[in-house]
């Protein structure tokens, strides 16, 4: 995500954006300065002019509360945490909102309620494990953070994985077979473990995100995400691009939240990835085309670095025709 990064703020400044007297999961939500709700379709107004918004932070194994403004992309937002808290933004493994657990349905994202509070997963032990390749699928879900790190967000109950000892959700994949894929994007890594060759053994150097003591318990394998999980709270949501600058938005609407989650579950079945900002460009590039051929064409200019089956566009078209139709 290629935007610059503002400028570093000096010691003076880092202290100021921390807040004493506010435990783990003693706040729910962030501030943010009155502002108008942009219209989906007008551009954002110049950086003077927006509205400042202010969100809440605190590192998920314990820390003091801090405050950050001023990102428009993941990679930002990371780095403003790490400023924040004095760490290198590398150590920075994920995010969720208003849970400092490692709940794979609550991680950030390409959205984020304008009252989210944001956590922040950093790394801890590394591991190696050895894994035999008895069957095609593995049964991991992969997905990344935003920043260069593939990281796993379901195990398959009695997959291969699932039998193998010391491989958890949250895991970061650092290597496969000793080649580093950090910087490689979660639908290259399913590629690369699905092409992996059966009856053979191969190895994951992995890195555990760091657990408070109250969140030491036996690894989750991940959960089917609710139909009701809201992309976004309060009043509004603050939209993170890959490009260009983030934006204000309404709540998403209906269609959008039926639409995004149809998409992120063939997203699943075809790639083998959960991406709920992939799904809702998809889902923004399809909200007017009138035909597959036609929606087609805009994935490819819009989305050109991904080869898309063209089963997979088929039943994200029909997915998205029937969000409008409300058929789901």
């Amino acid at each position: 995500m290629p935007l610059g990064l503002r400028r570093k703020k000096n010691k003076s400044r880092e202290s100021s954006n921390l807040v004493e007297n506010e435990e783990v999961g003693g706040h729910t939500g962030g501030r943010s300065v009155k502002s108008t709700v942009n219209g989906a379709g007008l551009p954002p107004p110049p950086a003077n002019l927006r509205p400042k918004l202010v969100f809440h932070t605190q590192l998920a194994h314990g820390s003091p509360t801090g405050r950050i403004d001023g990102f428009n992309n993941v990679k930002e937002l990371y780095g403003k945490i790490a400023e924040t808290f004095n760490l290198s933004q590398p150590e920075i493994l994920f995010c969720t909102l208003n849970t400092h657990k490692i709940d794979m349905e609550k991680l950030l994202g390409g959205q984020i309620g304008l009252e989210d509070f944001i956590f922040a997963h950093i790394k801890a032990i590394k591991k190696e494990v050895e894994v035999f390749k008895s069957e095609d699928a593995l049964g991991l879900t992969i997905t990344d953070n935003g920043a260069g790190y593939a990281f796993i967000k379901r195990i398959k109950e009695g997959s291969v994985v699932d039998k193998v000892k010391g491989i958890s959700v949250g895991d970061h994949i650092e290597c496969i077979n000793g080649k580093n894929i950090v910087g490689t994007r979660h639908y290259e890594v399913a590629r690369m473990l699905k092409e992996l060759p059966k009856e053979q053994k191969f190895t994951l150097k992995l890195v555990e995100p760091m657990k408070a003591f109250e969140m030491l318990e036996p690894r989750s394998k991940g959960v089917k995400p609710a139909s009701d999980n809201k992309m976004g709270t309060g009043r509004g949501t603050l939209r993170l691009r890959s490009r260009g600058p983030a934006t204000v938005e309404e709540v998403p609407t209906e269609f959008d939240e039926r639409a995004v989650q149809k998409v992120d579950d063939l997203l699943e079945t075809y790639m083998g990835i959960r991406d709920t900002e992939l799904a809702a460009t998809m889902v923004e590039v399809g909200r007017d085309k009138k035909n597959p051929d036609e929606f087609a064409m805009a994935l490819d200019e819009a989305l050109g670095d991904f080869a898309f089956p063209d089963e997979f566009v088929f039943d994200v078209w029909g997915a998205i025709g029937d969000a409008k139709q409300g058929h789901f």
